[in-house]
């Protein structure tokens, strides 16, 4: 039995490189864990 393509699509690993993918530079090369929360808690208010 083969899978259906769009069950792909919701693999949690796929879901996640995604959102990866459109992180800042900064956020992913941060130095540290709280410059990576601050990065993205910025990058996340932008949305809403």
């Amino acid at each position: 039995m083969r899978p259906q393509p769009r069950t792909k699509k919701k693999f949690y690993t796929i879901r996640v490189v995604r959102h990866w993918n459109r992180l800042s530079t900064e956020a992913v090369g941060a130095p540290s864990l709280e410059v990576v929360k601050v990065t993205l808690d910025g990058a996340l208010s932008n949305l809403i």
